[in-house]
């Protein structure tokens, strides 16, 4: 019964975490460049509006979500850590709660509220959009990394499992 648990969890964990690095993998692909390409008062404005706009009952159930099933994951598995199956496990879900939702808490929010806070169509305004694009994409390309390659050891883990 904990066996076929932990396996369901694990692809549930592969499939959220597939999601959001979908999500992410959009935002350091095209769309902040597509925002760097607009006047920063206007650039900061949009991504102000998307800021307020992702905090919606589905996409905060994919990140955090997804990061309550990798907890749960990782707890199951620690019994198991003696199969590589088992070190899988805890190897994504780590990844994923530390690289994509650790990252997004300590990094990604904090420059989010730093250009709410920032005076719109000033000198200082503009700096700080720069700064933004270069430094918010770096961390989100990091989550982008850290979501895929948690889904693809979710996956390896399962392929362990059915062996």
């Amino acid at each position: 019964m904990a066996d076929n648990l932990l396996t369901g969890l694990s692809f549930a964990a592969a499939g959220g975490a597939a999601l959001v690095g979908g999500v992410f993998f959009g935002f350091s692909s095209f769309i902040m460049a597509g925002l760097g390409r607009l006047a920063p008062e206007q650039g900061a404005s949009a991504m102000n509006s998307i800021n307020v706009t992702v905090i919606n009952p589905a996409f905060m159930t994919a990140l955090f979500g997804t990061g309550l099933l990798c907890l749960i994951a990782a707890a199951m598995a620690l019994g198991s850590l003696g199969s590589l199956d088992g070190k899988l496990i805890l190897a994504a879900a780590l990844l994923y709660v530390i690289g994509c939702d650790g990252v997004t808490m300590a990094l990604n929010v904090p420059l989010n509220n730093a250009l709410a806070r920032a005076p719109v169509g000033t000198p200082e305004g503009a700096a700080l959009w720069t700064r933004y694009l270069k430094d918010w994409t770096f961390w989100n390309s990091v989550r982008t990394a850290a979501s895929f390659a948690a889904a693809i050891l979710f996956v390896a883990a399962g392929v362990c499992r059915a062996a």
